[in-house]
């Protein structure tokens, strides 16, 4: 008696965003998160909540967000709805983005002009920046993990991870010649891990 055939299990369908309006209210309530740590609530919302993206993706998409001029989540949020529904869908991430944050920093500036002078109001905005920073911080130590498929491997990405805190942080470089000098250097790195392995592939 012949053996029965071994059926496949199909792939799980792919998470994404149902409809443009979708993209605009998620991308709109990520904004109203985001007072002043939007990379910790991208994160969140977007790979683990609504799982759009991998940490691996959204690691390899935050970077390109980050090199492209203009704010960062709205270049991501730009590069999601155009993946998912062309320009019609970048348009409707951007409005999302952008959109209600408008009208409530509009909003906060008008009420806080008559208080910025106020000792209690500046020490506040120093305690809201102390926990943005730590939410940043949080985010990035949660997406560490990703870097492990990363084709240059764990040990040199912590390295220029290690190399760009010095520079920015300590010796106080230029961004853009941060980004020349040890962006430049990964680019060079990578490519060159890229091509040793196509060729083991070739080779074997």
């Amino acid at each position: 008696m012949p053996p029965s055939p071994t059926t496949t299990p199909s792939p799980t369908p792919r998470a994404a965003p149902r409809s443009k309006t979708d993209l605009f209210i998620s991308f709109s309530l990520l904004a109203l998160q985001g007072f002043g740590g939007v990379l910790a609530v991208a994160q969140r919302e977007l790979v683990d909540r609504k799982q759009w993206l991998t940490a691996e993706e959204f690691v390899e998409d935050w970077a390109v967000a980050q090199i492209l001029p203009g704010p960062n989540v709205v270049n991501l949020s730009l590069m999601l709805g155009d993946r998912y529904f062309g320009w019609r869908g970048a348009l409707a991430g951007v409005a999302g983005m952008l959109s209600f944050p408008l009208v409530l920093v509009l909003v906060l500036a008008a009420a806080f002009a008559g208080v910025a002078d106020n000792p209690q109001a500046q020490g506040a905005l120093r305690g809201m920046g102390a926990v943005a920073a730590g939410l940043i911080i949080a985010a990035g130590l949660r997406l560490v993990p990703a870097l492990k498929s990363n084709v240059m491997g764990l040990g040199a990405c912590l390295a220029l991870m290690a190399a760009t805190f010095v520079a920015v942080a300590l010796l106080r470089v230029p961004l853009i010649w941060v980004l020349l000098g040890l962006g430049g250097l990964g680019c060079i790195w990578a490519y060159r891990c890229l091509g040793h392995l196509a060729a083991q592939k070739e080779a074997s």
